[in-house]
C-alpha cells in the first residue's frame, strides 16, 4: 500500500492522480453557507460593511525561536531585511525549479515569534524544511484547518480570526473600541479593545476599503463575534457566509489555489517521499478543461500570478537560481476575464433543457469544482494563450468573472475563449457529473476588476505586474 505521495506517483502520473481524486468538492468548513442571502452579503462589502469569519478554513503554523527567521528566509522569495515586529507579509515559497508552492500571510508577533496563516501546501512545506533543515533553535506547532465535514463533532481552534471590511468598516471598528483606532499602514499590526478584551489587529483591505483582521484566543470567538455584529448593525454590517466569502477575490484579484509545483524533479523527491499518501498534495482534485500529460504545465511562477514584486535576490532561498534565470517580461500575466453574458446564460439555462445540451453545472456564486482549477483559454486562431484559474459570479458587477494568467502579448480588451467543462464527458472526480463542454467568449479586463479595489488597494499581489 502506498505510504507517500511519491509511492502514488510511482504507480500513476500526477495528472491522472489529481484529475480523478476522490475527495469531493473543496468546502469552507464550519461557517454557515449564508446568514441571509449571498447576494446581499456580496453587496454589503461594497456598500456598507461585512464580517468575515476566517477562523476555520486555514491552517495556522506557530514558529518560535531564533532560527524561525532563518527558516523563513531560506524558503521565501520575500526579503526579511525589513521584516519588523508587528508587521505581516504575503509569504511565498517556491520549489527548486521556481514553481510557486503556495502563499499565505506571515505575522511577526515578536522578535522570535511568527504565525503563518494559509493553505496546507505551505504548512507542509514549512514542516518539512523545519524538520530537515538542521535548525537547532526552532519550535514549530501546527493548528490544522477545521474538518470539512465534522458531522456534528466538536470543532476547536487555537485562535479566532475575523475581518471587518467595507466602506463603513472603520465606523464599526471605532465604535467597538470606544475611541478612534489609528489607521496604520497596510499589513501593520496593533491592538484594539472589543467588549473588554484586548485583541490583536492587522490592517487589511480585502473589500477595497480600510479594514482590520482581528484575532485572539478561540475561547473568545462567540463573545467577539456577537460584539461585532451588535456594533455593526447601525452601519449595515452583515456577517458573510462561506458561500459568498470566497467570491470577494473575483473582485480583488487574488488567485487562491494554484497547483503546488512539487510533483516533478529530483529537487523535491525527498519532499514527495515525506508527504503522506493522504496529504493535501496527494488528494486535492485538479479540475478544468486544460489538459496536459506534463504536470509542469500546471505550475506557475511568481510573475504569472502577481507575486513578482515580492521576489528579492538579497538572500539565498530555495529556487533562487531558477527565478534568476527567468525573463520576467516574457511571462504570462494575471488578468480578469469578463465572461460573455449570453454564453453564461446558456450554461445557467442548461439544467432546464430536457433535451440538452448538458453543460458542466455552474454553481452560484462560486463555480469552482476542484481544489485547483485550470480552464483552457484560447485566442481567435485556437491557440492556447492562458488558463482560467478561479471562476464565479459577483452581484456587485452582475457579471461572471474568472481570474486567469495569459500570455504577455495578449492586450487588455482582447476577446478570448474559455472552454468550460472537462473533455470526454468529464473526469472521475466526485464533483463532476457527465456533461458537455461549452466555449465562452471572455474579454481581457483589469485586475483587480473592481474600480474601487484598483484605486484603493495597496500595490502587490493584486496588481498585474508589480
Amino acid at each position: 500500500m502506498a505510504k507517500s505521495l511519491q509511492d502514488l506517483l510511482n504507480e500513476q502520473s500526477a495528472v491522472e492522480l489529481l484529475r480523478n481524486a476522490q475527495t469531493g468538492s473543496y468546502i469552507y468548513p464550519v461557517v454557515p453557507a449564508d446568514f441571509g442571502n449571498w447576494i446581499n452579503e456580496q453587496k454589503a462589502w461594497r456598500n456598507a460593511a461585512v464580517l468575515y469569519d476566517q477562523s476555520h478554513h486555514m491552517d495556522q503554523v506557530f514558529l518560535s525561536g531564533s532560527d524561525a527567521i532563518n527558516l523563513i528566509s531560506d524558503t521565501a522569495i520575500n526579503s526579511v531585511a525589513n521584516f519588523a515586529v508587528d508587521m505581516a507579509k504575503q509569504y511565498v515559497p517556491v520549489s527548486s525549479t521556481g514553481a510557486v508552492v503556495g502563499d499565505g500571510i506571515l505575522f511577526r508577533e515578536s522578535e522570535d515569534e511568527f504565525t503563518y496563516v494559509g493553505r496546507a501546501p505551505v504548512t507542509n512545506w514549512l514542516m518539512y524544511h523545519a524538520e530537515k533543515g538542521g535548525y537547532k533553535n526552532l519550535d514549530l506547532q501546527v493548528d490544522r484547518r477545521s474538518p470539512s465535514r465534522p458531522y456534528g463533532d466538536a470543532v476547536n481552534r487555537e485562535l479566532f480570526r475575523f475581518q471587518i471590511q467595507g466602506p463603513a468598516a472603520w465606523d464599526v471598528i471605532n465604535k467597538l473600541n470606544g475611541s478612534e483606532v489609528e489607521q496604520l499602514k497596510f499589513f501593520r499590526m496593533a491592538h484594539m479593545n472589543i467588549d473588554g478584551l484586548k485583541v490583536r489587529t492587522l490592517r487589511h483591505g480585502m473589500a477595497g476599503a480600510p479594514g482590520l483582521e482581528i484575532y485572539g484566543p478561540y475561547e473568545h470567538h462567540a463573545r467577539v463575534r456577537n460584539a461585532i455584529v451588535e456594533a455593526g448593525a447601525e452601519f449595515g454590517l452583515l456577517p458573510v457566509g462561506s458561500r459568498a466569502y470566497a467570491t470577494n477575490t473575483l473582485e480583488s484579484g487574488w488567485i487562491p489555489s494554484p497547483l503546488p509545483g512539487i510533483y516533478s524533479g529530483e529537487g523535491e523527491r525527498g519532499y514527495r517521499e515525506w508527504l503522506g499518501a493522504d496529504s493535501y498534495e496527494a488528494t486535492a482534485p485538479l479540475a478544468g478543461s486544460f489538459i496536459s500529460d506534463n504536470i509542469e504545465d500546471y505550475y506557475v511562477n511568481p510573475w504569472e500570478i502577481g507575486y513578482g514584486s515580492f521576489v528579492k535576490f538579497d538572500h539565498d532561498f530555495i529556487g533562487r537560481d531558477a527565478l534568476e534565470a527567468i525573463d520576467k517580461d516574457k511571462q504570462r500575466r494575471k488578468v480578469t476575464l469578463e465572461w460573455n453574458t449570453d454564453d453564461l446564460k446558456e450554461i445557467l439555462d442548461s439544467p432546464l433543457n430536457v433535451e440538452g445540451p448538458n453543460y458542466k453545472f455552474f454553481d452560484l456564486p462560486l463555480a469552482n469544482y476542484g481544489a485547483s482549477n485550470y480552464d483552457q483559454v484560447t485566442d481567435a486562431d485556437g491557440n492556447v494563450v492562458g488558463v482560467s484559474m478561479f471562476t464565479g459570479y459577483t452581484a456587485n458587477e452582475r457579471r461572471g468573472l474568472s481570474l486567469a494568467t495569459v500570455n504577455a502579448d495578449v492586450p487588455e480588451g482582447a476577446e478570448l475563449t474559455v472552454t468550460w467543462g472537462e473533455p470526454n464527458g468529464g473526469s472521475k472526480k466526485l464533483s463532476v457529473e457527465t456533461h458537455e463542454q461549452k466555449e465562452v467568449r471572455a474579454i481581457v479586463s483589469p485586475v483587480p476588476y473592481s474600480t474601487v479595489a484598483r484605486e484603493s488597494y495597496q500595490g502587490g499581489w493584486r496588481t498585474q505586474y508589480a
